[in-house]
This record gives structure tokens, sequence and C-alpha cells, in this order.
């Protein structure tokens, strides 16, 4: 009975993230979607700001903090180890839902290249940045990462499996930067015909907090891969495809021979 209520859980909070992720196309491309990124009623410029920067902070928070081995091990101890990523799909859904809902439009124009070969470029690249996200996470383990592989090794009583376990693969995108899912949320977020001062800082935030999350997570990641993962990091860069790494950190050698 746990096994199926942790499956009912893990698909219950998947189908919250699917939604979520498709709200998120729209958001960001100001489409289809009743609330999008300039959409709504306009306020105070420094109320708006301010509301937008918390907003992006919470999610920011919840996203990087839940991800976290210290406090894995700790929530492990409240929910099941089975449902946990499930838990971490959800939070981060329920984040998001709560920054589309609030969000407060700032509708000044930087640029706008509708109707020009450039916009229409830019919106190309649109929808590569969220094809590339998607396809990302299914080269990995997309069932692995949105907690549903968990749940169903349990209910079927099988041992548990990782994310982190499938990255040493390298398939596909994954042998020309080591973390394509957040190179396509980049793409998807500048690439737009039409940039607004909210929508830039947006993708501003979001890009500033990429990359110290991708930090922490590559501190993770060699943690519990060792001298394996630092020889990919060495072979492929971070984000920009074929910048390879001239040169080795001295600490990362020394942690290779700990590690070896």
């Amino acid at each position: 009975m746990g096994g199926l209520v942790a499956f009912l859980y893990g698909a219950v909070s998947y189908v919250i993230f699917l939604g979520t992720f498709l709200y998120a196309i729209g958001f960001v491309g100001n489409f289809i979607v009743p609330k999008s990124i300039d959409s709504g009623v306009v306020s105070d410029g420094l109320l708006a700001l301010a509301v937008n920067l918390g907003l992006m902070s919470i999610f920011a928070l919840q996203h990087s903090a839940m991800a976290r081995p210290e406090f894995k091990k700790v929530w492990t101890k409240v929910v099941p180890e089975s449902v946990e990523r499930s838990t971490y799909v959800l939070f981060s859904s329920l984040a998001l839902v709560l920054l589309f809902a609030y969000w407060q439009p700032m509708p000044t124009i930087i640029w706008d290249l509708s109707g020009t070969i450039a916009g229409n470029l830019l919106y190309g690249l649109f929808w590569v940045g969220w094809a590339t996200v998607l396809a990302a996470t299914f080269m990995l383990s997309h069932f692995d990462l949105l907690g549903l592989k968990q749940v169903y090794r349990r209910l079927r009583s099988r041992p548990l499996s990782t994310p982190e376990e499938e990255i040493l693969r390298t398939p596909a995108l994954y042998k020309i930067v080591r973390h394509p899912i957040m190179l396509g949320f980049l793409i998807a977020f500048w690439a737009t015909p039409t940039m607004s001062v909210g929508h830039f800082l947006f993708a501003a935030v979001v890009t500033v907090y990429t990359l110290l999350a991708l930090v922490l997570e590559e501190r993770d990641l060699v943690a519990a891969l060792g001298s394996s993962y630092l020889d990919y990091r060495k072979r492929v860069p971070m984000l920009v495809p074929f910048l390879r790494r001239r040169t080795s950190d001295p600490s990362e050698d020394e942690t290779t021979k700990t590690a070896d």
C-alpha cells in the first residue's frame, strides 16, 4: 500500500510539473496563457522590481536548498527516500506557480525586432531552447530526474537510483556541454524578438542564479563521483559548446589524486 501511495504521489507531482513546464513556455513567450511575463496590471516600478526579485529569490532558495545533499540527508528522515525527488519536483513547480501568479509586468521595451529576420531567428532559437531542455532530460533519464522512476521502483520493490548515476553515460548533448538542460533554459529565456525590462530582469537574474547553482551542483557531483566526474569536466565544457578548458585546476588534480 505504501508503494502504491508513493507512486500516485509521484505521478501527481509529475503531472503538476508537466503543466508548469508548458505554462512556463507561454509565460516567457507571451502567448496563450492568461498571465505572461509582460501581461497584467502595471504597478509602480520599484514595487514591481521588489516583488519580482522576491519571487525569484523564493524559487532560487527552494530550488537550490532542496537539491543539496546536506538537506536531502535531513529531509529523507521526514519523507521516504523514494518520494524525495517527487517532493522536490512538486515544491519547485509550486514555487513557479507562485511566480507566475504574482509576477509584476515591467513592459518598457528594450528592443523590438518583431517582423524582422533577426526577430524570426530569435523566435526560432526560443523554440530550440525549449526543445533542448526537453530532449536533454530524456537523453539523461527524464523519469529519474522527475521522480517517477524512484516511486515506480518502490512500487516494484526494486532498489532506487539517482540522476547522478546516469550522467556519466554522457549521451548525445552531454558530450557537447555538461549541462544542456540549463543551456536550453538560458537560450529560451534570452531569445525573444521583443525584450521588455521585466523579461530582461527575469533572464538576467536566472542567468546569474544558474551559474551560481551550477558551481554548487558540480561541487556535489565531484564529491559523489570523484575522479570520474573530474575527468568528464576536463573533457566537456560547462555551458558553451566546444569551449574546451586549456589548463586544469591544480585543486582538481589534487582532488583526483585523493579520489584515486
